[in-house]
């Protein structure tokens, strides 16, 4: 019997086709014009050979070795769910009486579920926010270092997560888009939430058609699709700022600065302009003094710059290149040379950050509530940004520096990781490992054994989103999906919900964490909470057994294009933004006040200490570690999609010709790729497009770490061992992997074997 089941996941709507209890196969959601090809790799996932069958506890953890152990050695004893239940109910309560709440970190940081009810941060956050507080994470990977500053300069994060000026207004009146990092067309096929309607592409078409001219500034010319006939400005890794600075100051140069909008709009635009006439420090930041940083030719600085300041022009950036060593400082001088052009405000004009990093921005949409579990109060007050985990654990009882704030790190003594993989996102992977040996108890609840799993003390197999039952939706996107069961839970999984409500029971608050709710009582709270909060703006959805059965609900799209910053724009005074000075902030008094070193008030020019214009005598590439195109940075993995895209089952590095034949190598070669802080291996692919001197690979593929020879090496092809872990800034601490030098030679050895996507080693079952 064939059954269809509506579902969704960051990657698309879909309906999965259900055989005698298996996924056979997926098809696209109807209403997508573009639906994609990784909902095919769903059926692998789900029935993977890597999924965990049952709980298990490390052997080691189990004979006492706890705090100081370097984990992912040992065997798992595979145990009972009420002995693992009991086991980590203990564990809680334990290190809260022991060392107090802050000493448990709730580590759910990673995409999860597309599904908002279990989404597991929600659920881990809910468990133990009533449980008694935990030390948690503010910002995220993605934008971390943009979306702390933002706020300071234009008063919104807005301009960073959406909505911003939306396509069709960009279509109508820009004439000139600058793409600092390009606009991927491999990232608009992904959805935070869960996404029915893949619009990027038709889109950016539409805009290209309308005669918009785009240029491409990134080291790889792959970062725009050919379709929009983009001139390509193979920028140098780490000198946006400088550039986009030589680009204020040639406007400037030729009096051209919109000085209405300076005045009414900004403030510190005087202090801005003597740093970059070179009244403040005796260096004038032109064209000719940017062109050796960035290495693109002062000519095309300024003709850039001029073209730009006669022509209706859009700007933006992705959000990778402020994953970088002062990562802050290209947006900040972003925003200044928007402001210079007077733009923002203008319909189709302006600035904008991600347009090229996730679909939906500027996408139509009429700003409409999610769905979503209503969050829990965390009562500890303490959280790190997110990247800076490593530190967190390294340094207890020491003080970390924070977008002005001094933050007091606790001594972590139990880690919960939930819904996440922090071997794919996070830097230096062995430092990450190393630290996290300070830890007494990791739990990892997750459906397979990836790396974070492998590393854990306890390990609870969590369902995968097609064993349950939930609602897709997300800001970004103007459908809300039913997601329905379609196969009963695998081996033992349970949903965490269920897994942490008997957890919950064994320290005596079961019934204030389910608030007396099973699955299908709280699908149906949350969707009718979303259903009055859309009436109360005059939208009206249907209820939910119409929902749950037509399988979606869709909003038309507004009539009117959206302009970001339009109504502050006309009348600052009206409608000012919320800074401290109601305008644009070009020099923050606030920011300058913290008094951080490297971080002044207003945007500068920094050099990286990894990148091409410095020391290159060891390691001469600069890595870029881009997202993939073959998986959801590491979802989706184990899949046949993300396997027809590896060389020799390692994960793809691709190379100017000229680099690889200065080393002897050719495409298909398995090359090491090292630093002092790691190495792993990589499949060779040789692209004109990439500018020389900078490889790339993609982050996601499994960290698979075995001793070799040549010492510890990932087989599979993580580049995260190789980048820094270090914060942009003491304002930002976002995650600056992009400063990274690497070397390439041929990989001459027997060639490993990739174990990570089987099961580790299991002992016999436990006692009861």
């Amino acid at each position: 019997m064939t059954e269809i089941k509506p579902h969704a996941a960051h990657w698309g709507y879909f309906d999965a086709v259900v055989e005698d209890g298996r996924i056979t196969g997926v098809r696209p959601f109807g209403r997508d014009p573009f639906p994609g090809t990784l909902i095919k790799g769903i059926p692998d996932i789900v029935h993977a050979d890597c999924r965990i069958d049952r709980p298990y506890v490390r052997e080691g953890w189990l004979r006492g070795e706890r705090r100081g152990s370097l984990r992912g050695k040992d065997r798992f004893v595979p145990v009972s769910w009420d002995r693992a239940t009991l086991l980590v109910a203990e564990e809680v309560s334990r290190v809260r009486a022991e060392h107090g709440n802050a000493a448990i970190f709730g580590g759910s940081y990673g995409w999860s579920s597309a599904g908002r009810f279990h989404h597991a941060r929600s659920q881990l956050q809910r468990f133990l926010g009533l449980g008694g507080g935990f030390t948690t994470q503010v910002t995220n990977y993605s934008y971390g270092a943009g979306m702390t500053l933002m706020p300071h300069v234009l008063g919104t994060n807005d301009v960073v997560q959406g909505p911003v000026t939306d396509w069709r207004s960009i279509a109508k009146h820009a004439r000139l888009m600058l793409c600092f990092g390009g606009l991927p067309l491999k990232n608009g096929f992904v959805t935070a939430g869960g996404g029915g309607a893949h619009e990027y592409s038709k889109l950016m078409r539409a805009a290209a058609d309308a005669g918009l001219r785009f240029v491409n500034i990134s080291p790889f010319r792959g970062d725009a699709a050919e379709f929009l006939r983009a001139e390509w400005v193979p920028i140098r890794p780490g000198g946006d700022a400088a550039m986009i600075l030589a680009m204020i100051q040639a406007i400037v140069a030729e009096g051209l600065e919109d000085r209405d909008f300076l005045t009414r709009c900004t403030t510190g635009w005087d202090r801005l302009r003597a740093y970059v006439m070179g009244e403040a420090d005796g260096v004038v930041k032109t064209p000719d003094w940017a062109a050796p940083l960035c290495d693109v030719p002062a000519e095309t600085i300024r003709a850039l710059a001029l073209e730009a300041a006669r022509t209706p022009t859009m700007l933006t950036a992705t959000w990778s290149i402020q994953r970088a060593e002062h990562g802050e400082q290209p947006w900040w001088a972003l925003v200044a040379l928007a402001s210079a052009l007077g733009g923002i405000g203008k319909p189709g004009q302006g600035v904008g950050f991600g347009y090229g990093s996730i679909n939906g921005m500027g996408t139509a949409r009429r700003e409409l509530p999610s769905v979503n579990l209503p969050a829990t109060r965390n009562p500890v007050g303490i959280a790190i940004p997110v990247s800076r985990i490593t530190e967190l654990l390294e340094r207890p009882g020491e003080v970390m520096r924070y977008n002005g704030r001094d933050i007091q790190l606790p001594d972590i003594r139990m880690i919960f990781w939930c819904g996440g993989n922090p071997f794919h996102h996070h830097q230096d992977l062995s430092r990450f490992a190393r630290a996290q040996s300070h830890a007494d108890t990791i739990v990892v609840s997750e459906p397979w054994w990836t790396a974070s799993a492998r590393q854990a003390d306890i390990v609870l197999p969590a369902t995968t989103t097609l064993e349950r039952n939930d609602i897709a939706s997300s800001s970004r996107d103007r459908f809300v999906r039913a997601m329905h069961q379609a196969v009963p839970p695998q081996g033992q999984a349970r949903n965490d919900h269920d897994a942490f409500a008997d957890i919950a029971d064994a320290l005596g608050y079961r019934e204030r964490f389910t608030d007396q709710r099973d699955e299908g009582a709280w699908l149906r709270h949350m969707y009718d909470r979303f259903r009055r909060a859309c009436a109360a703006m005059g939208a009206e959805v249907p209820d939910f057994d119409r929902f749950w059965a037509e399988g979606h609900v869709e909003f038309s799209p507004p009539e009117e294009d959206f302009v970001q910053f339009a109504d502050f724009a006309r009348d600052p005074a009206a409608a000012p933004l919320n800074t401290p000075s109601g305008k644009v902030e070009l020099y923050s008094e606030v920011i300058a006040g913290f008094g951080d070193e490297g971080v002044p008030g207003h945007a500068v020019w920094k050099a990286p200490r990894e990148w091409l214009g410095g020391d290159v005598s060891r390691f001469p590439l600069h890595l870029l570690s881009d997202q993939p195109a073959s998986r959801l940075h590491g979802q989706l993995d184990p899949s046949r999609v993300a396997a027809a895209h590896r060389i020799q089952g390692r994960e793809p590095i691709r190379m100017n010709p000229a680099d690889a034949a200065a080393r002897g190598l050719s495409a298909g070669d398995v090359v090491r790729v090292f630093n002092e802080r790691g190495a792993c291996l990589g499949g060779v692919v040789l692209t004109e497009g990439l500018r020389p001197g900078v490889v790339s690979m993609s982050t996601g593929a499994w960290w698979d770490p075995q001793e070799t020879e040549q010492g510890l090496l990932c087989v599979h092809g993580n580049p995260n061992v190789l980048t820094q872990d270090v914060g942009t800034s003491p304002l930002g601490q976002g995650c600056a992997a992009h400063s990274c030098l690497v070397q390439v030679e041929a990989w001459t050895g027997p060639l490993p074997e990739v174990t990570v996507h089987a099961p580790p080693p299991v002992a016999a079952e436990g006692p009861a």
